[in-house]
């Protein structure tokens, strides 16, 4: 189970690695926002599925966290949509080529 574990936590690091390029490759604030929150979310619930099959007796305590942040960061996502929506930022697709 630990293997399993193990494997877990990497795949969601990569995910994290993932997200990291993302935010430094994409062109605007839309399409970072979408890296980081997805490949976030993703890379979090990896890593606490794994650390759920190392240790099973935090495995309450690690669905509550991962409850959490199924809640929270979409809905962080959509506010700084909205920020930035209201900022008056625009997507201006010259500027991407």
């Amino acid at each position: 189970m630990d293997t399993l574990g193990y494997m877990f936590i990497f795949v969601g690091m990569g995910s994290f690695l993932i997200s990291a390029v993302g935010l430094v490759r994409m062109p605007d604030v839309y399409t970072r926002m979408h890296v980081g929150t997805k490949a976030t979310t993703m890379g979090t619930l990896l890593v606490l599925l794994g650390v759920m099959c190392i240790e099973p007796t935090w495995a309450v305590k690690l669905i509550l966290l991962a409850i959490f942040i199924l809640l929270t960061n979409p809905l962080s996502s959509s506010v700084i949509a909205r920020a930035t929506h209201t900022d008056g930022k625009t997507l201006n697709y010259d500027e991407l080529k």
